[in-house]
């Protein structure tokens, strides 16, 4: 039976320049799409969070404009500045019709954001 089911992926960035949050993006959905054997129809929307310090691009526009998932229902919005959370990091909750069990979603952390699974931070 197909459910809608969430999947979390983060992602950071070095500079707050509008190519590398562009790129970040899209190689963060890249991964979430492949990792969980999904197709762009599968995708009902997604929440594209940022630190306070990215400011030089929205991440929705790498699924919009790079990978042409123009039918879907993205809002980017900034994240609560928590100290001891990461810096320039980039959040996805993407939200998907799929027949897997929540067991079987495979979330993806990149880069500098893999601490947040080890640390707990993964919300």
């Amino acid at each position: 039976m197909t459910q809608l089911r969430g999947i979390r992926g983060a992602t950071t960035i070095e500079n707050d320049v509008r190519e590398e949050i562009l790129d970040s993006t899209e190689d963060l959905l890249k991964q979430l799409i492949s990792d969980n054997d999904l197709s762009v129809d599968d995708v009902a929307s997604a929440i594209f969070t940022v630190t306070p310090d990215i400011k030089a691009a929205f991440p929705a526009e790498a699924a919009r404009v790079r990978l042409g998932w123009t039918d879907g229902a993205f809002i980017s919005a900034m994240e609560s500045p928590v100290p001891g959370a990461p810096v320039k990091c980039i959040r996805i909750l993407l939200l998907v019709n799929t027949t897997k069990s929540k067991t079987e979603i495979h979330h993806v952390y990149l880069k500098r954001a893999s601490e947040l699974r080890k640390r707990g931070l993964n919300e």
